[in-house]
């Protein structure tokens, strides 16, 4: 990456399984960030000469022994946010350089007891069931004994730049559910290309995930009444028999452009219109 100098994978979780939507696949999922020193033009924006750490999950099948398929999320609204040309209004949660693991043992190069996973995958797809049966319903909110099923009161949610961080089921609640609830209509599910789990671990991805409509509100932006499609990762920690930890990424430049607003042309023209 010509843009990034000195470049380091700083990662904080890594697992690998059979993907649970195609069981003969094995995927391999590492999530961190990557950093380095950002000292030439990116997506239009003015190098700052200091550090940059740019948030991704990339997920690889492996088949005899090579690559065969990558899925590659990188938050690309937080490294705009980094580089002083935030494009959005103020996110309801927190976004900062976000944390691994809080017991800092996400990192799983031996194989870990398949009960482990098994049981973690099982109450990933219970809360994902949970959430579906709300969209089937037509219902907006989602009372929190819903989540309370299958989250931590303690959770923490690590969502993308442009809805930011959240702690504890209320204030997820506040600054992230409830706006994406309320303020998308006709949300529908459309699968996933992989979803495993190892030990405590799980994620999944989706090309697309979910298809939505704004009506007002969601990032602090208009609604323009246009469906949109969204990428997605999410990754989880299981402890105990709850979740507690939930690292999302989203391709909201992608939805957003798929509404009429190119973040990047759009700041490019302003603030470095020499390129």
């Amino acid at each position: 990456m010509k843009s990034m100098t000195r470049m380091q994978r700083r990662q904080d979780i890594f697992i690998a399984g059979n993907n649970e939507i195609n069981p003969d696949e094995i995927w391999v999922m590492s999530m961190g960030h990557f950093m380095g020193l950002f000292d030439a033009e990116y997506l239009g924006m003015r190098p700052t000469g200091k550090i940059m750490n740019i948030r991704y999950a990339e997920f690889n099948c492996v088949e005899n022994g090579k690559i065969s398929k990558t899925g590659l999320f990188l938050d690309l609204l937080g490294v705009m946010d980094q580089a002083g040309c935030y494009p959005l209004p103020p996110s309801t949660g927190k976004h900062f350089v976000y944390p691994g693991p809080r017991h800092h043992n996400g990192l799983l190069f031996e194989d870990a007891a398949p009960e482990e996973g098994v049981a973690t995958l099982d109450l990933v797809n219970q809360m994902v069931a949970d959430l579906s049966a709300l969209n089937d319903s037509g219902a907006m909110g989602c009372p929190p004994e819903v989540l309370e099923k299958s989250w931590s009161k303690d959770m923490i949610w690590y969502g993308p730049c442009g809805i930011g961080a959240s702690y504890t089921i209320p204030r997820y609640q506040q600054q992230h559910q409830l706006p994406f609830r309320n303020n998308l209509k006709d949300k529908k599910f459309n699968g996933h290309v992989c979803r495993f789990a190892e030990g405590n671990f799980a994620c999944f991805f989706g090309w697309p995930n979910l298809s939505n409509t704004p009506i007002g509100g969601f990032l602090g932006m208009p609604g323009g009444e246009i469906r949109a499609d969204m990428q997605v990762v999410d990754v989880y920690y299981r402890d105990g028999n709850k979740l507690s930890e939930n690292w999302v990424l989203i391709d909201l430049p992608y939805w957003l452009k798929q509404q009429g607003l190119d973040v990047f042309e759009r700041t490019q023209k302003i603030m470095n219109p020499a390129l």
